[in-house]
């Protein structure tokens, strides 16, 4: 265990806390984290490990998670696990907050790291009853108060009178502020290093280059396009697409990021326009909306989204079923696209549209993450599959 980590998670007081939803249900517990109130979107999800990547993601801007696997925090956080440079939900929500950490990689405690962040934390609660909750009504408002400074009445009237997320761009909170170049690579220690054996035929060319649309990036994703034998620059969501053609990029990724994509009209705009230069083009969750936005398609949101490292997907060009790691509240709806959008991947839970790729041109997405940082590597050879594009323009 690294020092500075061991210890007490709660510092050894328990303060009462508060969580009540807009439709009056209220969960009382014990506080951690931050000493705080704050209103958002309650969400669940189903991974067994990764809490760290978890928080640190930035597609649960505007929403309080509620794990549902029951002991969460004895690995605590380390530095090299983290997804963003920060922690961008309202809110964290346990059944039980292990009491020390114990894990040799840990440079601080879960509780600990919220606090800094300004993130409160619920714990001491039927996590298993909220998520049925949640199940049956679909995803709620909640307002959290972890100091004692409101009552239940308070907060609902503050459930129920927040704005949602509806409409909203979340993603102008989130992206970076100017372009960058990323080149770390993900530790081969976790996943095999991919086959760069075509690399071979481009003839002392520069190794292809990817513009990187940050609608919400995870650091892993651009960690698994280095590894694919990319040089990546990041660039701002709002990104005209006549600013990113003059990178000269050789493909276009579309990333993951927060809220509801009808809010975001001017990416869908920059899509399309880039959609007309013969780019290879991949997009992940949000970036699969955008896209499906792009072409003419339309999007909705889902009663409980998808929040989890074992959503179960088929590939319904070969059948095969892949478990993937997904984080979304919002699909592409199926019978809005247009002829030349076809359909690659299904959810096997309520078969909504996972996948989709243009048949006349070198453009897919999926609404998963192939990158899953811990999680299933079943997708992974979708980077391959957008490598192998950009070779075959630069043949």
């Amino acid at each position: 265990m690294a020092a500075g980590a061991a210890g007490s998670q709660t510092g050894g007081r328990t303060v009462i806390a508060l969580l009540v939803l807009a439709d009056g249900a209220v969960f009382e517990g014990e506080a951690f984290g931050a000493a705080a109130t704050t209103v958002a979107e309650v969400v669940f999800n189903t991974s067994m490990t990764g809490y760290q990547e978890i928080i640190t993601d930035p597609s649960y801007r505007g929403q309080m998670v509620a794990m549902t696997a029951p002991h969460v925090g004895n690995t605590g956080v380390n530095p090299e696990d983290i997804e963003s440079a920060r922690p961008w939900l309202s809110g964290f929500i346990v059944r039980e907050l292990s009491p020390v950490v114990s894990n040799w990689r840990a440079s601080e405690a879960l509780s600990g790291y919220l606090a800094r962040h300004g993130i409160p934390g619920l714990s001491e609660i039927d996590t298993r009853a909220l998520t049925r909750r949640l199940r049956q009504t679909g995803s709620l408002h909640g307002a959290l108060c972890t100091d004692g400074s409101r009552s239940s009445e308070e907060l609902l009237a503050l459930a129920r009178g927040w704005g949602g997320t509806e409409g909203r761009d979340l993603v102008q909170e989130v992206t970076c502020a100017a372009p960058y170049r990323w080149e770390e690579e993900s530790d081969p220690a976790w996943i095999a290093q991919p086959d760069l054996s075509g690399f071979a035929n481009l003839k002392g060319l520069d190794y292809p280059h990817v513009v990187a649309y940050d609608y919400g990036l995870k650091y892993n994703i651009l960690r698994r396009l280095t590894a694919h034998g990319c040089r990546v620059t990041v660039v701002p969501a709002a990104t005209p697409a006549a600013a990113a053609l003059t990178l000269a990029p050789d493909g276009v990724f579309l990333s993951n990021g927060p809220g509801d994509p009808a809010g975001l009209p001017y990416a869908a705009q920059a899509v399309a326009e880039l959609l007309h230069h013969d780019l290879p083009i991949f997009g992940i969750c949000l970036g699969h909306q955008i896209l499906g936005l792009a072409v003419g398609g339309e999007t909705y949101k889902l009663k409980f989204g998808h929040h989890g490292g074992n959503q179960p997907v088929r590939d319904c060009q070969n059948g095969r079923v892949q478990i993937t790691s997904q984080n979304h509240n919002y699909a592409v709806r199926a019978e809005s696209l247009p002829p030349g959008a076809e359909i690659t991947h299904l959810n096997l839970n309520d078969g909504t549209v996972e996948g989709l790729r243009l048949r006349d041109r070198p453009v897919f997405s999926v609404q998963y993450h192939p990158e899953a940082s811990p999680g299933p590597h079943d997708a992974d050879d979708l980077f391959a599959r957008f490598v192998a594009a950009m070779l075959q323009r630069l043949a």
